[in-house]
């Protein structure tokens, strides 16, 4: 199993965010660590599972401690066990991982949550991140930098695989160049209620939890969503958040 997830291209070596090597301060070895890291292997695919556990009890710092099928699963497992990271795919039936990271954040406050998948799309890594996942790893990696990645995310690093880091870092100073051609014009003003929205959107709430916590429809929320956008004159909740507090518009603490 321990070409399962395909080789590391040679090109990524230089890429400035490398698996492994995390986004802030190197970690290094944890010789501190008295118990494993607690993981929970979440994949929609019984074989991957089982290549994951086969890899990862080779290493003795790491424990997996539980496996779930779905989304679904993965939350009243990681309610049941309280593991130290969630290593799941985003895309699976029932409940995907994105949609899940939220569920486990609130039942799981603890748990860091590398989402390991073989999903490119810029999409699925903004939303996973506004979502709470720590990680972003493609299924290319080799398997040892699996470990590597759930060593450094427990530390308290980030972990994103050099190609999606690449394409995060163009999204952001595109939006920053869009900001900055509209500084000359002033700020659209938003009502009370789309202030709260855009808020929430903030926190990577859903439109469902969103109505629950307002005391709104869902259809509701969309629309206030819509407008937001539509007064900014953006295309997607991420572009409207980061807009929002670059302006001043919204403050996050």
């Amino acid at each position: 199993m321990a070409d399962s997830f395909g080789p590391m291209r040679d090109e990524d070596a230089d890429d400035g965010v490398r698996v492994g090597s995390g986004i802030g301060e190197d970690a290094g070895p944890d010789a501190a660590r008295k118990e494993p890291i607690r993981v929970l292997v979440v994949d929609d695919h019984a074989l991957f599972r089982r290549g994951l556990e086969i890899v990862l009890a080779q290493e003795e710092d790491i424990q997996v401690v539980g496996e779930a099928g779905d989304g679904a699963e993965a939350v009243d497992k990681a309610a049941d066990l309280l593991p130290d990271i969630v290593l799941m795919d985003v895309r699976m039936p029932k409940r995907g991982g994105i949609e899940a990271c939220t569920s486990i954040k609130e039942v799981a406050p603890s748990a860091k949550i590398i989402m390991l998948t073989i999903s490119d799309e810029e999409a699925d890594l903004y939303d996973a991140i506004k979502a709470g996942a720590t990680g972003y790893l493609l299924k290319e990696i080799s398997t040892d930098e699996v470990a590597t990645a759930i060593r450094a995310v427990a530390d308290g690093q980030s972990q994103i695989s050099p190609s999606m880091a690449s394409k995060l870092l163009t999204e952001f100073k595109s939006m920053i160049q869009r900001t900055d051609e509209r500084r000359l014009v002033p700020a659209p003003r938003l009502t009370d209620r789309e202030l709260e929205v855009l808020k929430l959107v903030a926190t990577g709430m859903n439109n469902r939890d969103i109505a629950k916590q307002l005391f709104i429809s869902e259809n509701t929320v969309k629309n206030h969503v819509r407008n937001i956008l539509e007064k900014l004159q953006l295309h997607s909740r991420m572009e409207a958040v980061v807009y929002a507090m670059r302006e001043k518009i919204l403050e996050i603490r």
